[in-house]
């Protein structure tokens, strides 16, 4: 029976390789197979043709950056590309994110410190939102509304979270708002305290760790597909708006699914935005 890690793993890999196929299909079509009724603009962009090995290079870039080392190295290998970082390099990344998305923000800052003490050093703004997840993970574990334990909640915001947090109206803020979910109850809480509860923050937290760390290693922070697709959408829109261009009234990405290409085990296809 294969493990959880091994079916995340093969889920990662499959996405991967449907948006390389669908990424193919949709670059490489050409004007000769289009429908007399297509306007020019559409005809045009059909008549780009892009490299299966640029396509390739982009979804292990994306592999790569958002820190699946797995994925990386077997689409890699299928893809016969060189490997864009050291393998170990993705996992330390790959690591911490996961000690995060668990609620072991203690672990991940170990971690962190481990790989590069001075991201924490000298970032004191993502070292606050660290700080911050970890009283949330631990209001979380007392329960206070169960009648369980707070005082370790409350120590650790007077010791970790208290001195840090007069330095910046944000930081005082973001403190304020956590404490108040010792008084309330998890149960009926407003939205904006509830969201502190939720995977959402822990998600947010791990993707500004990794892209510190990423930064920290001179690499980029985003995605190169990602960066495209923003490119994309801002020279849709300033065409629309400062030009003339006769362009159709919706231009489709072509990455929301195809008909011809299946998402195995109904898995839906990578997020990329």
């Amino acid at each position: 029976m294969s493990s959880p890690s091994d079916r995340v793993f093969e889920d990662q890999l499959r996405h991967a390789r449907y948006i390389s196929e669908v990424l193919d299909r949709k670059m490489s079509s050409s004007a000769s197979t289009a429908k007399p009724l297509k306007d020019l603009f559409t005809r045009q962009v059909e008549e780009v043709k892009t490299p299966k090995s640029d396509i390739n290079a982009l979804v292990l870039d994306y592999l790569t950056v958002g820190g699946y080392p797995n994925a990386a190295a077997k689409f890699s290998a299928e893809a016969n590309l060189h490997p864009q970082q050291p393998n170990p390099a993705i996992q330390a990344r790959q690591q911490i994110q996961r000690f995060i998305h668990r609620g072991e923000i203690e672990n991940a800052t170990h971690a962190i410190n481990d790989l590069d003490p001075s991201i924490l050093d000298e970032d004191e703004t993502l070292h606050f939102a660290l700080l911050n997840l970890q009283l949330v993970e631990l209001i979380r574990t007392c329960n206070p509304k169960a009648g369980g334990d707070i005082s370790p909640a409350l120590e650790f915001a007077q010791t970790q979270l208290g001195p840090k947090a007069p330095r910046k109206p944000q930081f005082l803020e973001a403190l304020e708002k956590t404490m108040s979910l010792l008084v309330f109850d998890h149960d009926n809480l407003d939205p904006s305290l509830a969201a502190l509860l939720q995977p959402g923050l822990r998600i947010e937290v791990a993707d500004k760790v990794n892209k510190a760390i990423l930064e920290r290693q001179g690499h980029r922070i985003d995605a190169a597909l990602r960066q495209l697709l923003q490119m994309r959408a801002w020279t849709e829109e300033t065409a629309r708006k400062e030009t003339k261009k006769d362009l159709p009234a919706r231009i489709e990405l072509g990455l929301d699914g195809d008909d011809s290409v299946s998402h195995e085990n109904g898995h839906e296809p990578m997020i990329t935005t």
